[in-house]
This record gives structure tokens, C-alpha cells and sequence, in this order.
């Protein structure tokens, strides 16, 4: 019972990690700061949607390799 205890409460803290990245950066950018450089760049919503794309990819694919997904 204690292995399979610990079996998901690594996957529930794999998944809260996930999404904690994501709703960090937006809860930053929601703050409506205006000195912000990449808010006045052409690419700057992309470059955010990138960051949190790839960034929540990368915490995927290492929770995937050790084990926790």
C-alpha cells in the first residue's frame, strides 16, 4: 500500500509541477508592468508562449525519464 501511496503522490506532484510553471509565468505577466522589453517587441507573445511551451515539455519529458509520468 506505502509503494503504491508513493507511486501517485509522485505523480500528482509531477502534474502540480507541470502546471505550476505556466501559471507562474502568466501570473508575472498578468501583473500589466509596462517596463517589460518584450512587451513592446513584434515577437514578444510568442516568444512567452514558447518559453512556457517549452519549458512545461522539458519538465514532461523528465518526469517521463525518471519514472514519475
Amino acid at each position: 500500500v506505502t509503494v503504491q501511496q508513493n507511486t501517485d503522490m509522485r505523480r500528482i506532484s509531477a502534474w502540480v509541477a507541470i502546471a505550476a510553471v505556466p501559471t507562474m509565468i502568466a501570473g508575472i505577466y498578468g501583473m500589466n508592468f509596462d517596463r517589460m522589453p518584450e512587451l513592446h517587441w513584434e515577437y514578444g507573445y510568442y516568444l512567452v508562449v514558447g518559453v512556457i511551451v517549452v519549458s512545461t515539455v522539458a519538465l514532461f519529458l523528465t518526469f517521463r525519464r525518471n519514472k514519475w509520468l
